[in-house]
């Protein structure tokens, strides 16, 4: 049986935190089983019930409980208002690899909060969980993600055809990965003002 995991608090920035799944983060899962995408990629409910919101974030805490990863809720500092979810999941972590998945609330797009929370994510397990490799997933026309993967400094590897179901489609994805000696390009460190992120 794998060991339970202890879902940390990071500070994302100046202005966000990462920490564990609470029962008051019931309205962002409301927004966002609104969101015409978001359940399509996830298991967030739609429709909308207390009963299927409160079971998510019950999800959540098994997934920390049974060692599947680190769920996050992006919470907003000064009103403590959750604003997002990323996730460190540990399915081939006996291979050296993690695989990372973030959404945002719409209010909160584009103001650079899903990139900090990757960049303080993946700063955390490169340098503090010792993984190897870390890898995501994003659609080809997602170019708010792709930005948001860019700036962490993850690098495209390639166009994976067919490899995920979404809704009622297979989709194709593109793969973005960082290694643990990965030397910033210029896709890291471009300057952060000209960024926008989903």
């Amino acid at each position: 049986m794998a060991t339970p995991l202890t879902v940390p608090s990071l500070t994302a920035g100046a202005d966000f935190v990462l920490r564990p799944w609470e029962l008051s983060d019931l309205p962002l899962v409301r927004e966002a089983s609104a969101d015409a995408y978001i359940p399509l990629i996830t298991t967030v409910p739609s429709p909308y019930s207390d009963e299927a919101a409160e079971e998510y974030v019950r999800r959540q805490w098994e997934r920390a409980a049974t060692g599947a990863g680190y769920p996050f809720a992006i919470v907003r500092s000064r009103d403590r208002r959750p604003v997002g979810s990323i996730g460190l999941w540990l399915r081939d972590a006996a291979e050296g690899r993690a695989t990372l998945g973030y959404w945002m609330a719409a209010p909160a797009r584009r103001g650079g909060v899903a990139g900090a929370a990757l960049r303080t994510v993946t700063t955390w397990a490169l340098h503090e969980l010792l993984i190897a490799r870390l890898q995501l997933l994003v659609e080809p026309w997602n170019t708010a993600s792709v930005r948001t993967a860019e700036s962490a400094g993850f690098r495209r590897e390639g166009l994976l055809r067919g490899w995920q179901q979404v809704g009622d489609e297979r989709r194709d994805m593109l793969m973005y990965a960082r290694l643990s000696d990965d030397r910033p390009d210029r896709a890291g460190s471009r300057d952060r003002s000209e960024r926008r992120d989903g």
